[in-house]
């Protein structure tokens, strides 16, 4: 069997688990939620408007907005209860993601609810009126029951919904089959990609098709395809959580928690060190997929505890530096600010810089004489660039625009593979580069020199939770990285995982690398 189809399978039953619970949860609170609502909307007229814009609203944003929007109102709402009760709110993982899917998934319940309560002929209440029935008896006997179908409809179109956007829930730290997909697209590894969609299509359509044994049964008032439909939600969603069942012991010990940035060699490290903590009897979890932002919060916070940042991006972005003093210097100036304002551990350089770096196709370089970012200012206005999803958003590429002036024809983002990808058809004529990825060197790319010097150094650094800034054993087991990785190396860790023949798994780089440094 090919080593990433293993991988895939062995990885399956506990992000399928993940997901089911998610999407479970998501589902049921919406429920929850939505109905009363949609009571309310029925009994109300002035209320339904206003009810139904709302929920539609949250419709129109997009998931993964919705997402990253609670996460930082969870980091808030934690500082508080903190600050007031002593107690603090998880923000990355499984809270933000319900919040977000529950809102999600309760605009066609409560759609449906409504249309089902409204659409009731008018004569079967006024037969329940002339019976001397209370409104609770009407609501439960005559009303929920002939309305029962179309809510039921509104529940399987929430269920699919939740379900595919659960998948999302990756970029919050929450493990979900969205991680299939999202390193399978970065990595280019298909096999993960395509395993990730047929998992959430196949546990979607086992979900529509077990809510529509309900709604059949109750259009029906048939009890058989009710409970038909009712056991097998019951029995499939049991079979789907027994992994974090046989789990809990594994739960029980210090879990450490690794993190990882949404590229190559951020996948990589994160199985070294994952691997390295593993050979000491820990117990390894890892997050990864997470922006720059979102992952040093999640540090600073607990909710991970080991991570790679680079010197840079924690000096423009996090520090919101926007000088360039030496490398030792930043460094040294990062540890400290790091451990005073937030706690947080610098354990050390890993021996290589990756730092952002604008760069062309060879001959398209020698073709406009371009060398320099100073070269390619009067070449700019003509031609396009390309940047990875957070670049032109960043403060580094705000200094390297001020610093030389430069004014793009047109200019677009790209998960980072797909960057390359479209700087070699021509899509793009520059792309922001980084200097650790053997794609540059494979792709006979040429690094425009920065004469002004507008971006700083960038270091690949440990970082560590302030709840685990004396832990022995995390200490003990990433200290021999420390100053042990040269460039070179990291260069073809990465190509390793990023070329087109060939290709290894982010675990598979990280075994090669340890094999080649003599880190085992």
């Amino acid at each position: 069997m090919d080593e990433r189809v293993a991988a895939a399978l062995a990885l399956l039953p506990r992000y399928l688990s993940q997901h089911v619970i998610l999407s479970v949860a998501a589902l049921a609170a919406a429920i929850a939620v939505s109905l009363p609502l949609a009571w309310l909307a029925v009994r109300r007229e002035r209320a339904r408007w206003p009810i139904l814009a709302v929920v539609s609203l949250i419709q129109t944003i997009p998931g993964l907005a919705l997402l990253a929007l609670f996460y930082p109102l969870l980091l808030a709402l934690s500082a508080l209860a903190l600050k007031l009760a002593g107690f603090s709110i998880p923000a990355l993982g499984f809270l933000p993601a319900l919040l977000a899917l529950t809102l999600y998934a309760m605009l066609p319940i409560v759609r449906n609810t409504v249309t089902g309560l409204t659409g009731i002929d008018a004569a079967a209440g006024e037969a329940a009126d002339a019976v001397g029935m209370t409104p609770g008896q009407k609501l439960w006997q005559v009303e929920v029951p002939l309305a029962a179908p179309v809510i039921m409809a509104g529940i399987r179109t929430a269920a699919v919904w939740t379900i595919g956007a659960a998948t999302l829930s990756t970029t919050v730290g929450q493990t979900s089959l969205g991680n299939f997909i999202f390193s399978g697209l970065q990595t280019e590894n298909w096999i993960s990609v395509l395993t990730g969609c047929f998992a959430a299509v196949g546990l979607a359509l086992i979900a529509d098709l077990l809510l529509g044994l309900i709604e059949t049964g109750l259009a029906r008032r048939d009890r058989r395809y009710v409970l038909a439909g009712a056991l097998g939600l019951l029995a499939g969603t049991a079979l789907a959580l027994a992994p974090l069942a046989r789990g809990q012991e594994a739960a029980q010990k210090s879990v450490y928690v690794v993190g990882a940035k949404n590229f190559s060699e951020q996948y990589i490290l994160a199985e070294l060190i994952g691997a390295r903590l593993a050979a000491t009897g820990a117990v390894v979890e890892k997050q990864q997929g997470l922006g720059s932002a979102v992952i040093f919060r999640a540090l600073a916070a607990g909710d991970i505890d080991v991570y790679v940042d680079y010197s840079g991006t924690l000096w423009a972005n996090v520090m919101q530096r926007h000088d360039t003093p030496p490398a030792d210097d930043m460094l040294g100036e990062i540890t400290r600010w790091m451990k005073e304002r937030y706690g947080v551990t610098v354990l050390g350089r890993l021996g290589f810089e990756n730092a952002y770096v604008l760069a062309m196709r060879g001959e398209r370089a020698a073709a406009l004489n371009v060398k320099s970012i100073a070269d390619l200012v009067p070449k700019a206005p003509q031609l396009a660039l390309g940047s990875d999803l957070e670049f032109l958003s960043r403060p580094e590429w705000a200094a390297l625009r001020d610093a030389y002036g430069l004014k793009f024809a047109s200019q677009r983002s790209f998960n980072p593979t797909f960057m390359y990808r479209a700087l070699q058809d021509g899509t793009v004529d520059v792309i922001s580069a980084f200097s650790s990825d053997g794609r540059i060197a494979a792709q006979k790319l040429t690094v425009l020199t920065d004469p002004k010097h507008a971006i700083p150094s960038y270091d690949a650094v440990v970082l560590l939770s302030p709840r685990r800034a004396d832990d022995a054993r995390l200490k003990q087991a990433l200290m021999p990285l420390i100053g042990a990785i040269p460039v070179a190396a990291m260069r073809e860790a990465n190509y390793l995982v990023d070329r087109n023949a060939d290709k290894k798994t982010p675990a598979q780089a990280a075994k090669f690398l340890a094999d080649r440094l003599h880190l085992n």
